[in-house]
Protein backbone atom coordinates (compact mmCIF):
# COMPACT_ATOMS: atom_id res chain seq x y z
CA UNK A 1 0.00 0.00 0.00
CA UNK A 2 1.69 3.65 -0.91
CA UNK A 3 2.29 6.10 1.51
CA UNK A 4 -0.42 8.19 1.13
CA UNK A 5 -4.38 7.37 1.61
CA UNK A 6 -7.40 8.01 0.12
CA UNK A 7 -9.07 10.55 2.66
CA UNK A 8 -12.35 9.46 4.52
CA UNK A 9 -15.47 10.61 2.16
CA UNK A 10 -15.92 12.51 5.84
CA UNK A 11 -12.57 14.07 5.91
CA UNK A 12 -12.91 15.14 2.06
CA UNK A 13 -16.24 16.43 2.59
CA UNK A 14 -15.33 18.48 5.78
CA UNK A 15 -12.28 20.12 4.20
CA UNK A 16 -14.35 21.03 1.18
CA UNK A 17 -16.85 22.87 3.45
CA UNK A 18 -14.41 24.36 5.48
CA UNK A 19 -12.57 26.19 2.26
CA UNK A 20 -15.87 27.13 1.05
CA UNK A 21 -16.20 28.92 4.35
CA UNK A 22 -12.96 30.07 4.07
CA UNK A 23 -13.98 31.76 1.30
CA UNK A 24 -16.10 33.48 2.44
CA UNK A 25 -14.11 34.74 5.15
CA UNK A 26 -12.11 36.32 2.73
CA UNK A 27 -15.49 38.63 1.76
CA UNK A 28 -15.16 40.11 5.08
CA UNK A 29 -12.85 42.86 3.52
CA UNK A 30 -14.47 45.60 1.25
CA UNK A 31 -13.90 45.35 -2.37
CA UNK A 32 -12.53 48.27 -3.71
CA UNK A 33 -13.76 49.99 -6.59
CA UNK A 34 -11.28 51.19 -8.79
CA UNK A 35 -12.10 52.73 -12.48
CA UNK A 36 -15.19 52.34 -14.22
CA UNK A 37 -15.58 48.60 -14.72
CA UNK A 38 -17.83 48.03 -11.61
CA UNK A 39 -15.47 45.08 -10.53
CA UNK A 40 -13.79 45.25 -7.29
CA UNK A 41 -10.57 44.36 -6.17
CA UNK A 42 -11.09 41.97 -3.36
CA UNK A 43 -8.80 39.69 -1.68
CA UNK A 44 -11.65 36.74 -2.25
CA UNK A 45 -9.92 35.65 -5.38
CA UNK A 46 -7.06 34.28 -3.62
CA UNK A 47 -9.23 31.62 -1.88
CA UNK A 48 -9.59 29.81 -4.85
CA UNK A 49 -6.24 29.73 -5.79
CA UNK A 50 -5.63 28.41 -1.86
CA UNK A 51 -8.29 25.96 -2.40
CA UNK A 52 -7.16 24.25 -5.69
CA UNK A 53 -3.40 24.20 -4.19
CA UNK A 54 -4.03 22.71 -1.25
CA UNK A 55 -7.13 20.69 -1.59
CA UNK A 56 -5.66 19.39 -5.27
CA UNK A 57 -8.35 19.85 -8.58
CA UNK A 58 -11.32 18.09 -7.25
CA UNK A 59 -11.99 19.57 -4.04
CA UNK A 60 -10.93 22.73 -4.47
CA UNK A 61 -13.16 23.05 -7.44
CA UNK A 62 -16.21 21.91 -5.32
CA UNK A 63 -15.29 24.09 -2.92
CA UNK A 64 -15.62 27.12 -4.88
CA UNK A 65 -18.77 25.52 -6.24
CA UNK A 66 -20.21 25.21 -3.13
CA UNK A 67 -19.61 28.99 -2.13
CA UNK A 68 -20.66 30.21 -5.21
CA UNK A 69 -23.99 28.20 -5.07
CA UNK A 70 -24.19 29.13 -1.13
CA UNK A 71 -23.78 33.02 -2.76
CA UNK A 72 -26.64 32.06 -5.71
CA UNK A 73 -29.04 31.15 -3.27
CA UNK A 74 -28.93 34.78 -1.83
CA UNK A 75 -26.47 34.24 0.88
CA UNK A 76 -24.57 37.78 1.44
CA UNK A 77 -20.76 36.15 0.91
CA UNK A 78 -19.19 38.19 -1.52
CA UNK A 79 -16.83 41.33 -0.50
CA UNK A 80 -19.21 43.97 0.63
CA UNK A 81 -22.16 41.59 1.45
CA UNK A 82 -23.68 40.82 -1.95
CA UNK A 83 -24.64 37.50 -3.09
CA UNK A 84 -28.00 36.18 -5.13
CA UNK A 85 -27.83 36.64 -9.05
CA UNK A 86 -27.04 39.89 -9.31
CA UNK A 87 -23.18 39.15 -8.89
CA UNK A 88 -23.24 36.47 -11.75
CA UNK A 89 -25.14 38.73 -13.69
CA UNK A 90 -23.49 41.72 -13.44
CA UNK A 91 -19.66 43.08 -14.42
CA UNK A 92 -18.11 40.52 -12.01
CA UNK A 93 -19.92 37.35 -12.85
CA UNK A 94 -17.47 35.95 -15.48
CA UNK A 95 -14.66 36.29 -12.73
CA UNK A 96 -16.66 34.70 -10.31
CA UNK A 97 -17.76 32.25 -12.80
CA UNK A 98 -13.69 31.63 -13.75
CA UNK A 99 -12.86 30.57 -9.72
CA UNK A 100 -14.17 27.61 -10.61
CA UNK A 101 -11.59 26.78 -13.11
CA UNK A 102 -8.96 28.91 -11.30
CA UNK A 103 -8.89 26.81 -8.31
CA UNK A 104 -9.03 23.22 -10.86
CA UNK A 105 -6.09 24.76 -13.29
CA UNK A 106 -4.20 26.06 -9.75
CA UNK A 107 -4.85 21.93 -8.12
CA UNK A 108 -4.26 20.60 -11.73
CA UNK A 109 -0.71 21.86 -11.70
CA UNK A 110 0.05 20.92 -7.85
CA UNK A 111 -1.43 17.40 -8.32
CA UNK A 112 1.31 16.91 -11.44
CA UNK A 113 4.01 17.78 -8.49
CA UNK A 114 5.87 15.14 -7.04
CA UNK A 115 6.91 17.58 -4.08
CA UNK A 116 5.14 21.01 -4.51
CA UNK A 117 7.90 23.89 -3.54
CA UNK A 118 7.26 27.05 -4.29
CA UNK A 119 8.37 27.68 -7.95
CA UNK A 120 5.39 25.12 -8.88
CA UNK A 121 3.25 26.64 -6.15
CA UNK A 122 4.17 29.99 -7.90
CA UNK A 123 3.49 28.79 -11.70
CA UNK A 124 0.05 26.60 -10.41
CA UNK A 125 -1.51 29.99 -8.98
CA UNK A 126 -0.12 32.07 -11.91
CA UNK A 127 -2.09 29.65 -14.06
CA UNK A 128 -5.02 29.79 -11.93
CA UNK A 129 -4.98 33.68 -12.14
CA UNK A 130 -5.16 33.47 -15.69
CA UNK A 131 -7.81 30.68 -15.99
CA UNK A 132 -10.10 33.10 -14.32
CA UNK A 133 -8.70 36.17 -16.72
CA UNK A 134 -9.63 34.07 -19.14
CA UNK A 135 -13.38 34.06 -18.30
CA UNK A 136 -13.87 37.07 -16.56
CA UNK A 137 -12.63 39.48 -19.02
CA UNK A 138 -14.26 38.30 -21.93
CA UNK A 139 -17.46 38.28 -20.03
CA UNK A 140 -16.74 41.75 -18.77
CA UNK A 141 -16.39 42.50 -22.73
CA UNK A 142 -19.65 41.21 -23.10
CA UNK A 143 -21.64 42.83 -20.14
CA UNK A 144 -19.71 46.34 -21.49
CA UNK A 145 -20.23 45.44 -25.15
CA UNK A 146 -16.31 46.53 -26.06
CA UNK A 147 -13.73 44.02 -25.28
CA UNK A 148 -10.77 45.95 -25.99
CA UNK A 149 -11.75 48.42 -22.92
CA UNK A 150 -12.95 45.50 -20.75
CA UNK A 151 -8.99 44.20 -20.91
CA UNK A 152 -7.70 47.81 -20.62
CA UNK A 153 -9.57 48.13 -17.31
CA UNK A 154 -8.88 44.48 -16.18
CA UNK A 155 -5.37 45.38 -15.77
CA UNK A 156 -5.89 47.47 -12.74
CA UNK A 157 -6.20 44.66 -10.88
CA UNK A 158 -2.80 43.14 -12.12
CA UNK A 159 -0.40 44.40 -9.16
CA UNK A 160 -2.85 43.44 -6.27
CA UNK A 161 -3.76 39.78 -8.10
CA UNK A 162 -0.36 39.05 -8.71
CA UNK A 163 0.49 39.93 -4.79
CA UNK A 164 -2.15 37.54 -4.23
CA UNK A 165 -0.82 34.97 -6.43
CA UNK A 166 2.99 35.12 -4.26
CA UNK A 167 1.05 35.21 -1.28
CA UNK A 168 -1.25 32.11 -1.80
CA UNK A 169 1.91 30.41 -3.32
CA UNK A 170 3.72 30.75 0.14
CA UNK A 171 1.04 29.82 2.50
CA UNK A 172 0.64 26.93 0.33
CA UNK A 173 4.35 26.27 0.32
CA UNK A 174 4.65 26.44 4.09
CA UNK A 175 1.37 24.12 4.49
CA UNK A 176 3.37 21.24 1.93
CA UNK A 177 6.02 21.70 3.89
CA UNK A 178 4.43 21.18 7.27
CA UNK A 179 2.13 18.22 5.91
CA UNK A 180 3.98 16.47 3.03
CA UNK A 181 2.13 13.87 0.60
CA UNK A 182 -1.28 14.96 2.76
CA UNK A 183 -2.36 17.95 0.10
CA UNK A 184 -3.35 19.22 -3.40
CA UNK A 185 -4.42 16.02 -4.71
CA UNK A 186 -2.38 13.34 -2.93
CA UNK A 187 -5.37 11.03 -3.03
CA UNK A 188 -5.93 11.85 -6.73
CA UNK A 189 -2.34 10.47 -7.21
CA UNK A 190 -2.63 7.41 -4.92
CA UNK A 191 -5.90 6.40 -6.50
Amino acid sequence: MSGSRAPLPATALAQTVVFAAFIAVLGIFPGLYVGGSGVPIVLQNAGPLLAGGILGPRRGAMSVVLFLALTAIGLPLLSGGRGGVGPFVGPSGGFLLGWILSALVTGLIVARAKRPRLPVLLLANAAGLVADYLIGVPFLGVYTGDLPAAAVQSLVFLPGDIAKVVAAALIAAVLHRALPGRLAGSAERSA
